[in-house]
């Protein structure tokens, strides 16, 4: 059995304890410098506030303060925080981790260079490693998971990514469970890119259902506009996947993840909200400050769509969708999904 050191007691990071600790493995989770409150209410409680169930007996629990004691002897770190605790992780948690430890992360999102080059966050994270004189193997989770299912044990299917096919089976042993499948893929920028450009997306097809409910009411269910924009978003994340340098079956690990974040969670609320005619700080505001991926997500990759139409590398006609998306986050353009310009083939 192994010894798994989880790092951020978000969600998903403390989801995933559910399938490593039912494996027999030992299981400790750590919370980042925000989590103190969360970690508490674990040793308490054995639950997690945002679950409906408790943890497997057995889990350990964590303040950041003791996440050296965490990390004693352990196996395998996973990286739990969000996209907004990148560069923490980067600069209090990877310095830590012991060498060798592969690490495998749930966090999700691109970063843009100056030149319109779009990172993941695995890339981002080695160049910090290589600094450091690390051999530490970069892993990470991609694919249509919700935290809340994965604890629920709804049957989950995901991709891991990596360099190293043998340590992909290895954790694949290591975290597999009769609800819980794992496909292993070397196409680290494919899975990465697309997994996070489903968020951007995934607000996109959310519009449709707030100017649904606008016009119609919430009591009429319209799935026409949905299809057409999921449509649209699948053509234009084959294309960003593609440009990135990943490859099409990594394209589809993002199809999955669009359809599921779609039917829940934050993005889909601040989507509707937009759809009905808020604008994005009115939107935010009634969601009482949740942090959202895809708003980064979607700025980021319309910044560097510019930047490669400017030197004459894309057309940014291919990507209409993305960039409405944009224009309503950044500068409160009202929603007017430009139907007539998915037409072009």
């Amino acid at each position: 059995m192994s010894v798994i050191t989880i790092i951020g007691s978000g969600m998903m990071g403390s989801a995933l304890a559910f399938p490593a600790r039912e494996n027999g493995h030992t299981v400790r989770l750590v919370g980042s410098i925000l989590d103190d409150e969360i970690i508490m209410n674990c040793r308490r409680n054995n639950q997690h506030p945002k679950f409906e169930r408790p943890f497997p007996d057995g889990v350990e629990f964590y303040l950041f303060s003791e996440v050296e004691q965490a990390l004693h002897d352990c196996d395998l770190v996973i990286g739990g925080v969000s996209s907004f605790g990148v560069d923490w992780f980067k600069d209090a948690v990877l310095p830590l981790i012991p060498p060798d430890v592969p690490l495998l992360t749930v966090t999700k999102g691109l970063i843009c260079q100056d030149d319109g080059e779009l990172i993941p966050y695995p890339f981002y994270w080695q160049k910090k490693l290589d600094e450091l004189g690390k051999n530490n193997e970069l892993c990470a989770i991609g694919g249509p998971c919700t935290s809340y299912e994965l604890v629920a044990h709804d049957q989950t299917l995901v991709a891991f990514c990596g360099k190293n096919p043998a340590t992909l089976e290895r954790l694949k042993k290591i975290m597999s469970t009769d609800y819980y499948h794992i496909i292993c893929t070397t196409d680290i920028v494919g899975i990465e890119s697309a997994v996070a450009l489903k968020n951007g997306y995934a607000l996109a097809v959310a519009l449709t259902i707030g100017e649904n409910f606008k016009r119609c009411g919430q009591d009429e269910l319209h799935f026409n506009s949905q299809a057409g924009v999921f449509l649209q978003s699948s053509r234009e994340m084959r294309k960003l996947v593609t440009m990135l340098g990943g490859n099409e079956e990594s394209f589809f690990v993002g199809v999955g993840d669009l359809y599921v974040t779609v039917y829940g969670g934050r993005t889909r609320k601040v989507g509707i909200l937009l759809g009905e005619g808020l604008n994005i700080d009115e939107a935010l505001e009634k969601l009482q400050g949740v942090t959202l991926e895809s708003l980064v997500v979607a700025k980021r990759v319309a910044k560097a769509l510019r930047i490669r139409a400017a030197k004459g590398q894309i057309n940014l006609d291919d990507f209409p969708l993305l960039l409405h998306v944009d224009d309503i986050i950044s500068s409160k353009v009202p929603v007017a999904v430009p139907w007539e310009k998915f037409t072009k083939i």
